[in-house]
C-alpha cells in the first residue's frame, strides 16, 4: 500500500509562511494525483489544492488561491504545499492525499490514500 508522511507543520505568526512536504513510499507517484486537505476542530475536512500526476492540472480551493502553491517532484516521490500570508483561519491539521489515476477534484471522498497529518498553528 502507498504510504504518505507529511512534515513541515508548526507554529507561525499571522502573515508568515510554511512549506509542507509529503513523502511517499511503496510505489512511485507517476500515476497518482495528489492533493492537500485540512481539518480544523469542529469542521469538516476541506480541500486545499490538488495536482495531477504530471503537474499538468492544478486546482485550488478559493481560500487557498493566490496564497498557496502546490507542487510535486516525482523523481523525489514527493509533493509540497507552500503556504504564504497565513491567517488564524488557516490553522488546522493538514493532510496529504493520493489517488491512482485520480482526477484533480477537491472532494475528500474521492481520495483513497492519506497521511497522518501535520498540524499548522497560526497565532501571535
Amino acid at each position: 500500500q502507498l504510504q504518505l508522511v507529511e512534515s513541515g507543520g508548526g507554529l507561525v505568526q499571522p502573515g508568515g509562511s510554511l512549506k509542507l512536504s509529503c513523502a511517499a513510499s511503496g510505489t512511485t507517484l507517476d500515476n497518482y494525483a495528489m492533493a492537500w486537505f485540512r481539518q480544523a476542530p469542529g469542521k469538516e475536512r476541506e480541500g486545499v489544492a490538488c495536482i495531477s500526476g504530471h503537474g499538468a492540472t492544478i486546482d485550488y480551493a478559493e481560500h487557498a488561491r493566490g496564497r498557496f502553491t502546490i507542487s510535486r517532484n516525482n523523481a523525489k516521490n514527493s509533493a509540497y504545499l507552500q503556504m504564504n500570508s497565513l491567517e488564524p483561519e488557516d490553522a488546522a491539521i493538514y493532510y496529504c492525499a493520493a489517488e491512482v489515476f485520480g482526477q484533480c477534484i477537491l472532494s475528500h471522498t474521492l481520495w483513497s490514500s492519506w497521511g497522518q497529518g501535520t498540524p499548522v498553528s497560526v497565532s501571535s
